[in-house]
């Protein structure tokens, strides 16, 4: 069974941040996340699927000080689902 890649985006919101990823990270399947500023990439956090607890906290705590400090900043969250398995969402585009 092969993967498909797929990537989700929302807007940065100082005080949801955090919690939008971590709630995106629980759904599983998360590759990586990308921060962008104005179109070009600032940051990007390569994610292994046994990602929890005290790793993950450095990586939360980097994004949210980035968003803090960015203000208009774009989230990009590439997920991997299998290919028999097409999820069809909302602002979800592939690339």
């Amino acid at each position: 069974m092969t993967e498909k890649t797929y990537w989700d985006s929302f807007k940065a919101e100082s005080e949801n941040v955090v919690s939008k990823i971590k709630e995106v990270i629980h759904e599983g399947n998360v590759r990586r996340v990308v921060i962008q500023h104005q179109g070009h990439t600032v940051a990007e956090f390569p994610l292994t699927a046994g990602v929890v607890g005290a790793v993950l906290a450095p990586v939360l705590a980097a994004i949210g000080a980035l968003v803090a400090l960015l203000q208009d900043c774009t989230i990009q969250v590439e997920k991997a689902s299998p290919e028999n398995h097409r999820e069809e969402r909302s602002g979800t585009s592939s690339r």
